[in-house]
Order: C-alpha cells, then sequence, then structure tokens
C-alpha cells in the first residue's frame, strides 16, 4: 500500500502542473505555445488539474494509516 502511495504522489504533482499550464495557456493568460489562447486547451487542462489536485488531497489526508 505504502507503494501505491509513493506512486500517487509521485503522478499527482505533475498532473495538477500540467493541467494549470493547459489551463492558462488555453485562456490565453501564459503565451509562448502554440496552445496559447485555444480554449480546447483549458477544456483539456481543467480534468487534469482537478484529478491531479483531488490526487494530492486524497494521498496526503491526514488520519488515514493501514
Amino acid at each position: 500500500m505504502k507503494a501505491l502511495r509513493i506512486l500517487a504522489t509521485i503522478l499527482s504533482g505533475p498532473m495538477l502542473l500540467i493541467g494549470i499550464i493547459w489551463v492558462l495557456q488555453g485562456l490565453n493568460i501564459l503565451p509562448g505555445s502554440f496552445m496559447t489562447g485555444q480554449i480546447i486547451w483549458a477544456v483539456y487542462g481543467a480534468p487534469l488539474a482537478l484529478a491531479g489536485g483531488g490526487l494530492v488531497w486524497w494521498v496526503n489526508r491526514g488520519g488515514q494509516t493501514r
């Protein structure tokens, strides 16, 4: 179970970061890419960022030791 927690922690950070970057580029806030200003990237990034954030929360919630 500890290995699963470590793997989830390793995966959740990049998921959250990439999702936020995609949202910002899709909304034309973060320029410098072919994704800049294309709203579809915000649509792709939002669920990825939410999944990454949810995984961070799930892995690091207190009081759950098994």
